[in-house]
C-alpha cells in the first residue's frame, strides 16, 4: 500500500511538505531550517525512488519567482540606483571567484575542461549555465559533473545562509527594523500646526497668489477668519489675525512660521458640516492619477492632508501619483467627502481580493520572454531562461503598476500564500530529482569531483562576505540577497526569506540575479573556449 501511495505524486508531495515542516520546526542551538527543511526530506525520498513531476516543480518555480518579482519591483529600481553598483560588484566577484576556483582546480587536479565547466554550473545551481556548458563542450561529462556538484550547490547555500547570521552575531529582525527606520527617515514624520497670520506681506493675498504651502512642502487643512472656519481654496484670502492650520514636516512648518506668523497651540475645530476621514484608494481607474489632476477643491470642496503608503505618511503634493491601497486623510464638507469616497472606491474588501488574470498574464509574458535567444556572434548567445524571464517581466510590470484596467500588483497576504505554495512545489521537485543520483554519483565518480564542487560553492560566498561586510559594510539582509542572487540560488533565497519578515533580501536578489546569470554564462563560454 505504501509503495502505491508513494508512487502517487500528490500524496508524496504533501507528505514531503508535512515532514519538511516538522523537521523545519526543530531548533538546534536556536537555529532551524524552517521551510528549507522540505528539500532535505525530498532528497531522502528521492534517494528511495520517489519522484515529483518536473512540471510541478516548474509550476512552483514560476509562482515563487513571479511573486518575488512583484513584491520586489517597487523597490528594485530605487535599490538599483542607490546600492546597485555595490551589489553588482559583489555579484561579479562571486561569479569570477567561482570561475577562478574552477580553473585552479582544473590545473591542480588535471581535470577535463568539460568536467570543470559542468562543476561550475552545478556549484552555482545554474541550469542556463549547464546548457551553455553542454553547448560549448558537446560532452556528456558536463552533465555528469553538474549532477555531482548540484546537490551541495543547493544544500550548501541554504546552510550558509542559515548559519551566517549566527556566525556574524547579527539579529536579522533587529537589522530589518534598523533598515526600516532608515527608509522611513527619508520621509520625515508629518505634524499638524496652527499659525496666526501676523506677517504684513501676506495680508490681503490669496493662497494661490502666495503659493507658500507648495513652496514649503506643506498642506493647508483649515483657515479661521473671525468666527468662520473654512476649508482653504486657492482664492481663500489671508488677513491679519487669521488662523491657518497646516500639515507638514518640522522643516516645512518652520518655513511657514517665517512666512505666515507665530505658531499657536491646539487645532482648529471642524464646524458641523465638515468632517475628516481616511479614504482608501481601491478604484482601479484612479490608480496612477496625480492628486493635482483630481481638482479636489473645486469638485468636492476637500483637501488631502496626508497620504499613507506602506506604513509611511507622504506629503500630498499635486504631482504625487496615487497607488492602489493608498490611504488618504481628507478634510472637507461631509457631502463632498461622500462623493470623493465613491470616486476613490474606499472598499477595504478589495484590498484582500486576488485578481488572477494579471498573475496568469504576467507569467505567460515571463515565460515567452525567457524563450528569447540573443546571439552575440562567435558562437556566444544568451537566453534569460524560465527563471530570468519571469523575474525580469515581474519586476518591470510591478514597477509599471498599471496598464489600462490591469493592475500588476497583489495584496500582501495573497503574495505570501502564492509564494509559499510555489516554493514548496519547487523544493519538493528539486530535492527528489537530486536525491535520485546523489549516492550513485559519489560511488561512480569518487569524492574528488564532489570536493571541487563544494569548494566552488563555498569560496565565492566567503569572498562575498569578506568584501561585503569589511569593504562595503552593507547590511546583512542586502548581503544575503546578493549571495543567493549571485549564486543563482532560488532555494537559498527561500531560506533567507523564511528567516526575517522583510523584502530586502528579495529586492537584492532581484537586483543582481540577471547580472549573475549573464556573467556566469559568459564565464563558462570563455572557459570552454580558452582554458
Amino acid at each position: 500500500m505504501w509503495t502505491e501511495l508513494l508512487n502517487s505524486s500528490y500524496f508524496a508531495l504533501f507528505l514531503i511538505v508535512a515532514l519538511g515542516f516538522m523537521l523545519g520546526r526543530i531548533k538546534v542551538r536556536g537555529i532551524s531550517l524552517d521551510v528549507s527543511a522540505v528539500i532535505f526530506i525530498a532528497l531522502l525520498f528521492g534517494h528511495f525512488g520517489v519522484s515529483i513531476p518536473k512540471e510541478l516543480g516548474n509550476f512552483g518555480l514560476v509562482l515563487f519567482i513571479f511573486t518575488i518579482g512583484i513584491q520586489a519591483g517597487p523597490g528594485f529600481f530605487d535599490s538599483f540606483r542607490t546600492k546597485g553598483k555595490t551589489l553588482i560588484l559583489i555579484t561579479s566577484l562571486i561569479v569570477l571567484s567561482a570561475a577562478l576556483t574552477a580553473v585552479g582546480a582544473k590545473y591542480a587536479f588535471r581535470l577535463d575542461t568539460s568536467a570543470v565547466v559542468g562543476l561550475m554550473a552545478g556549484a552555482l545551481t545554474s541550469t542556463p549555465g549547464l546548457a551553455a556548458a553542454i553547448d560549448c563542450t558537446g560532452s556528456p561529462l558536463a552533465s555528469i559533473t553538474y549532477g555531482i556538484a548540484y546537490p551541495f550547490g543547493v544544500i550548501g547555500v541554504i546552510l550558509f545562509v542559515k548559519l551566517l547570521p549566527r556566525l556574524l552575531r547579527v539579529d536579522l529582525e533587529q537589522e530589518a527594523r534598523r533598515l526600516e527606520m532608515e527608509r522611513r527617515s527619508k520621509y520625515p514624520e508629518l505634524q499638524t500646526c496652527v499659525f496666526r497670520v501676523t506677517n504684513p506681506q501676506v495680508f490681503g493675498h490669496t493662497l494661490a497668489q502666495l503659493n507658500v504651502g507648495r513652496m514649503a512642502g506643506a498642506v493647508f487643512s483649515r483657515v479661521k477668519s473671525g468666527a468662520r472656519i473654512v476649508i482653504p481654496m486657492g482664492d481663500t484670502q489671508l488677513n491679519e489675525g487669521d488662523y491657518v492650520q497646516a500639515v507638514g514636516s518640522l522643516e516645512a512648518l518652520g518655513q511657514l512660521e517665517v512666512l505666515l506668523g507665530e505658531r499657536q497651540d491646539g487645532e482648529l475645530p471642524l464646524v458641523e458640516s465638515q468632517d475628516i476621514q481616511s479614504l482608501l484608494l481601491t478604484n482601479k481607474a484612479m490608480v496612477g492619477k496625480q492628486i493635482g489632476d483630481l481638482n479636489l477643491h473645486q469638485n468636492f470642496g476637500c483637501t488631502v492632508t496626508r497620504v499613507r503608503r506602506s506604513g509611511i505618511d507622504l506629503v500630498p503634493s499635486p504631482d504625487l501619483a496615487l497607488k492602489f491601497g493608498d490611504k488618504l486623510t481628507v478634510v472637507g464638507e461631509k457631502d463632498g467627502l461622500n462623493g470623493l469616497a465613491c470616486m476613490l472606491g474606499n472598499n477595504a474588501k478589495l484590498l484582500s481580493d486576488t485578481d488572477f488574470f494579471p498573475i496568469a498574464m504576467g507569467i505567460v509574458l515571463g515565460v515567452l520572454f525567457g524563450k528569447l535567444n540573443l546571439s552575440f556572434g562567435d558562437g556566444m548567445s544568451f537566453s534569460p531562461g524560465l527563471t530570468g524571464g519571469v523575474l525580469i517581466v515581474a519586476l518591470v510590470l510591478s514597477a509599471v503598476g498599471k496598464t489600462g484596467p490591469i493592475l500588476w500588483s497583489m495584496s500582501g497576504p495573497s503574495n505570501h500564500l502564492l509564494r509559499q505554495l510555489g516554493l514548496l512545489l519547487f523544493l519538493a521537485e528539486v530535492g527528489t530529482s537530486a536525491g535520485k543520483t546523489l549516492v550513485a554519483t559519489f560511488q561512480d565518480n569518487g569524492m574528488l569531483l564532489f570536493g571541487v564542487g563544494v569548494t566552488i560553492t563555498l569560496v565565492p560566498m566567503l569572498v562575498s562576505v569578506l568584501v561585503g561586510r569589511l569593504v562595503f559594510k552593507i547590511s546583512l539582509l542586502d548581503l544575503l540577497g546578493t549571495i543567493t542572487g549571485g549564486m543563482t540560488s532560488t532555494p537559498g533565497l527561500a531560506a533567507a526569506d523564511s528567516m526575517v519578515d522583510s523584502n530586502i533580501p528579495g529586492v537584492a536578489y532581484a537586483t543582481v540575479y540577471p547580472i549573475a546569470m549573464v556573467l556566469l554564462i559568459v564565464c563558462i563560454q570563455v572557459m570552454a573556449l580558452v582554458v
